[in-house]
């Protein structure tokens, strides 16, 4: 008998970390790599945040938080959904956690009992799954096709719904795929949640800020108001605004929710870091205009990386609305011979000898349960994007 327990034992390790740290590994022994694996901004975070940190640090602002979050971030959280999603949420309907993922944790914990289900659309990130197992519950993927960019179909939720379903998860715009729904597909959605009353909606928002051309952000509850008290909806600073290591992440929804969310932190890590959450204050309050420059500059490299993707061989990219990753489809590649002779057998084995050939870390689509494909991250400088992509052309020339 292990001494480890049960819930562990189902869980997986990161595959996005995985791969990471694998091409960490090869660059210390002196390969030349080129890592597209790692999901964050390559840009810093503006000044005027890293200022607010420093002088929180010089008020003193150094003692423990509130569990739930230090007020003026609270009421920052509340006032940005009503002002960016026409959410009216009270201060106190909100929650601060230590990043996105431990908000998502959290409210699976709170709220998931053995046999619950819960519906992930695939691809998805890869944590997801294993946050349903540590509480649980049981994950139930439903597929999408490349057809339909990678995006839930009512019909398929519909038939994805049982007694025992208790939360759609919903991430918009989408880590790996950068699929990002419209109002009128979230509308789809939703139509079919309020004809199942027991079924709440979970929203991984991150990446809102960064959707590209005309589309128009749109989450849950501000498409379907009927829906408002069976949502949560989350969001951070990570992502819009390059804050990565800060570690803060945010949620609002129903009371009663919320509570049981703040009673579990408050056994678990209480409040988030204080500094972290003056910084996220102005994050949230201070100047917005750096995010549409970034994104600019995220939209040029979606736009190259999909149009030198789809002239490489064996190789099908759909142009994502959002996020910044494309995952194309390297299903024509099953079958053939890398140049070491080895059969690329799996999308695992298509990533394991473009790393081995030329140096080019991705993540295998398998690692968020849809494939053949892989996951490109373009948050990295638009030479090494060329570099990169001419390289994976070269790969996928020599297969035989």
């Amino acid at each position: 008998m292990s001494f480890i327990a049960d819930a562990l034992l189902r869980v997986k390790p990161s595959a996005t970390i995985a791969v990471t740290q694998k091409a960490r590994d090869l660059k210390n022994a002196g390969r030349d790599i080129i890592s597209l694996s790692v999901g964050e901004p390559d840009f810093d975070t503006p000044d005027n945040i890293k200022e607010a940190a420093i002088a929180a640090i010089r008020r003193g602002e150094t003692k423990y938080t509130p569990v739930a979050g230090i007020p003026p971030l609270r009421e920052a959280i509340a006032a940005k959904f009503k002002r960016e999603n026409g959410l009216a949420y009270k201060a106190s309907q909100t929650i601060v956690g230590t990043g996105g993922k431990h908000i998502l944790f959290n409210a699976f914990l709170a709220t998931v009992n053995p046999g619950d289900e819960v519906i992930i659309p695939a691809p998805y990130w890869v944590s997801y799954p294993d946050m349903v197992l540590i509480a649980g519950g049981k994950p139930v993927p439903v597929e999408t096709k490349i057809e339909h960019g990678f995006k839930l179909q009512p019909e398929a939720l519909e038939r994805a719904i049982t007694p025992k379903t208790k939360w759609l998860l919903l991430n918009s715009p989408s880590n790996p795929s950068g699929a990002a729904y419209s109002q009128t597909e979230l509308k789809a959605l939703t139509d079919v949640l309020l004809r199942h009353e027991q079924v709440w909606v979970l929203t991984d928002d991150i990446y809102e800020h960064l959707v590209y051309g005309d589309f128009a952000f749109a989450t849950p509850a501000q498409v379907e108001p009927g829906l408002i008290d069976r949502t949560l909806t989350m969001n951070g600073v990570s992502k819009s605004y390059a804050m990565t290591g800060w570690r803060i992440g945010y949620a609002a929804g129903p009371p009663e929710l919320i509570k049981a969310m703040e009673t579990l932190q408050g056994q678990q890590t209480s409040g988030a870091c204080s500094i972290a959450q003056w910084a996220s204050v102005e994050a949230l309050n201070g100047p917005q205009d750096f995010i549409a420059e970034r994104r600019k500059i995220f939209e040029e490299r979606r736009d190259l990386v999909v149009s030198m993707l789809n002239q490489a061989k064996f190789l099908r990219c759909p142009q994502p609305e959002g996020a910044f990753y494309v995952y194309p489809s390297c299903a024509e590649a099953i079958g053939k011979r890398a140049p070491d002779g080895k059969l690329i057998a799996s999308d695992e084995d298509f990533v394991s000898a473009l790393l081995d050939s030329e140096g080019v870390a991705v993540v295998q689509g398998s690692a968020f349960g849809l494939g053949p494909n892989f996951r490109i991250s373009y948050a990295t400088s638009t030479s090494m994007l060329e570099d990169a992509c001419a390289k994976i052309q070269r790969f996928c020339a020599s297969l035989g």
